[in-house]
């Protein structure tokens, strides 16, 4: 049986996690990005976003975590992935219980991203967005990318970038926000009986 994916749950899966740092080497372009648990109807979901269909935009058509640059003006990278959370979904910061910082993923338009992990109170019904930027706000069921996860046999490896793929309905999530995916149910792994681990991995 799957835990309840409530915030002393994740807060619990955090504080027991070694979180990728930022590397000591490079030059990058810091970002910031949220994470956010939500549940609906007793089913756990993450909020993602599927980006404009944008000539030129680099991260046209691909899902992502709400978020974006940390800017001079920010005073952290937490007040940044707040920031953009507002401007580019309409989630206040009071809507999020925040479970902690998940650490650092990098691109390879060398960027690195800082992932925050929260819980959100919201309804999905209430969010806004611009349609130059975002085509879609999705909820993804933590269920079905969890099978995913373990069906593939993804645990306990880092698959490299054309293997590690969790479909979504007619859309698929690659590149950095799968690593953060996969990060993501790594840690929820750990605290799955091995029964329920087999039973996952069966799944078709």
């Amino acid at each position: 049986m799957l835990p309840e994916f409530n915030a002393d749950f994740l807060k619990h899966l955090l504080s027991n996690a070694k979180t990728p740092a930022i590397p000591e080497n490079g030059t990058f372009e810091y970002t910031s990005v949220f994470l956010l648990v939500f549940t609906q109807d007793e089913t756990p979901y993450l909020l993602a976003i599927l980006k404009a269909d944008t000539p030129g935009y680099p991260w046209r058509n691909q899902i992502a975590l709400p978020g974006g640059h940390v800017d001079k003006n920010d005073t952290s990278p937490l007040a940044a992935a707040y920031r953009e959370l507002k401007e580019e979904v309409g989630i206040h910061r009071s809507q999020v219980d925040l479970i902690g910082s998940m650490g650092h993923f990098q691109t390879i338009g060398h960027k690195d991203i800082e992932v925050f992990m929260g819980v959100w109170a919201g309804n999905k019904d209430t969010l806004t967005y611009d349609p130059k930027e975002i085509s879609e706000i999705l909820e993804i069921p933590i269920d079905d990318l969890l099978k995913k996860h373990l069906s593939s046999h993804f645990d306990g490896r880092i698959p490299n970038v054309e293997e590690l793929l969790y479909p979504f309905k007619n859309l698929v999530v690659w590149g950095v926000t799968a690593r953060i995916f996969h990060y993501f149910f790594e840690m929820v792994r750990t605290k799955l009986d091995d029964s329920v681990v087999h039973q996952l991995q069966s799944h078709q």
